[in-house]
């Protein structure tokens, strides 16, 4: 047994004397076995909080409750609890009852922008759809905590149907991201059919998932649910890997098998004090992201939502991050590091400074090394008259999908893209009896 099973098992042993582990591996045991209590965490790490820092702890949980899963608090180093990253993002923190006067209960403007229940629509071909309030473990860094302490629940089939009603109205939008909560804490079956109502969808190209149940509750990806998604292509998948010891053997099985299934899997980040704000932290992150085969999508800069104050950092440690990834590793492995904009202004990206200078005809760039040079732009560049009549546009605006060429002759029965097996002369004489007959 490894270090790491050991470690599961005496929690488990912890948690109930009697658990095997496969009941570990069960996930509505997690769920139902999640930590709730600081006496808990105590009794399960061997750590004890002193009375002055147990009462403010308990403050904090008047307005921020406490739960994580078994499986998570398994990953916690209690020699190590006050700098270890799983514990910050999973245990209060007396910094949350900080609120700044420039904090905000809602920054993004998710509620102002809800033409109706459960939709937020702020950009114009797609749109979030709320279908959970229940997830698998209170972040302490999530931009939601206005809700955090709600009672959970699971919209119904009636509230979800006026959602996806409206998005079946508004053919603009093509591309639907189904957040929460998080939308795997669902069952098969109602997730399924949320899935195969927005499927229906004529306009509806893309339906994304939000998730972070592959980092603090892996086994829930289980089989079935893979089997279930598979029938809904294309569907996409967002993470939320913050840390390279999040990367467990466990949540490798778990993108393993969303991947196996032709699931396309995209991470986001929050760049957190204390937590990642490293570059070799992130280096080492996004190089075990795409070992795993999940694109780094998004580094957020931490919101403005009331009580993460000690967990943001100055804008300039994003800059030196990602300073640290362009160009020092593949461009598949780095994310765009964005600010999303308070008051529902939406992502803007935030980048090092490459552009130094441009002229009429010329730009000065620079590289990631320092080496400045430059690009010369053409002396004379005609662009295509366009007369704006886009319905009869002869140019390049047919966006219809290309043919395949069309091959003849002997070419036309090698090519693997035409059914066509046999090439029949049109005047041969056997056809022309048949015909008369």
């Amino acid at each position: 047994m490894t270090i790491y099973n050991q470690k599961q098992q005496d929690l488990a042993s912890h948690i109930h004397p009697d658990v095997a582990m496969s009941k570990w591996k069960d996930w509505k045991w997690q769920l139902k076995q999640s930590i709730k209590t600081i006496s808990s965490v105590e009794e399960i790490l061997g750590i004890t909080f002193d009375e002055k820092e147990r009462k403010i702890l308990d403050q904090t949980m008047e307005k921020f409750p406490l739960s994580i899963t078994p499986y998570y608090l398994s990953l916690v180093d209690p020699e190590n609890y006050k700098e270890d990253p799983i514990f910050k993002q999973s245990f209060p923190s007396p910094g949350e009852l900080l609120v700044h006067r420039d904090d905000m209960k809602d920054p993004l403007a998710e509620d102002m922008d809800s033409p109706t229940d459960l939709v937020t629509h702020r950009y114009p071909d797609r749109v979030l759809l709320q279908i959970s309030n229940v997830c698998s473990m209170y972040c302490r860094h999530c931009t939601r905590k206005r809700r955090v302490g709600d009672v959970d629940f699971i919209p119904g089939k009636e509230a979800i149907r006026k959602g996806i009603d409206y998005i079946r109205q508004n053919e603009m939008i093509r591309d639907v991201l189904l957040s929460g909560g998080d939308p795997f804490l669902l069952d098969d079956s109602y997730l399924d059919w949320i899935l195969t109502e927005l499927r229906a969808i004529p306009h509806v190209e893309v339906i994304r998932i939000g998730t972070r149940t592959p980092v603090v509750l892996p086994y829930r990806i289980t089989d079935s649910l893979v089997e279930m998604l598979k029938k809904h292509h294309p569907v996409w998948i967002n993470t939320h890997f913050n840390h390279p010891r999040e990367i467990t053997s466990s949540s490798k099985e778990a993108v393993r098998k969303l991947a196996d299934a032709g699931i396309p899997l995209g991470n986001q980040s929050v760049l957190l004090a204390g937590v990642n704000d490293c570059p070799r932290i992130m280096k080492s992150l996004v190089h075990k992201l795409v070992k795993n085969r999940i694109r780094p999508y998004y580094l957020y800069q931490c919101d403005l939502s009331e009580g993460l104050s000690h967990f943001r950092t100055p804008v300039g440690k994003g800059i030196e991050i990602m300073e640290s990834l362009l160009g020092h590793t593949s461009g598949f492995s780095v994310p765009t590091y964005v600010i999303d904009a308070p008051h529902g202004g939406g992502k803007i990206p935030v980048m090092p400074n490459y552009l130094i200078s441009w002229s009429t005809n010329k730009v000065v760039l620079r590289n990631y090394e320092g080496v400045i040079t430059t690009y010369k732009e053409p002396d004379s560049y005609e662009p295509i008259f366009c007369d704006r009549n886009c319905d009869d546009c002869r140019l390049q605006l047919d966006l219809n999908e290309s043919e395949e060429a069309k091959s003849v002759g002997i070419a036309r029965l090698l090519n693997d893209y035409d059914q066509t097996d046999a090439l029949t002369p049109e005047d041969l004489d056997r056809l022309e009896r048949r015909n008369h007959e």
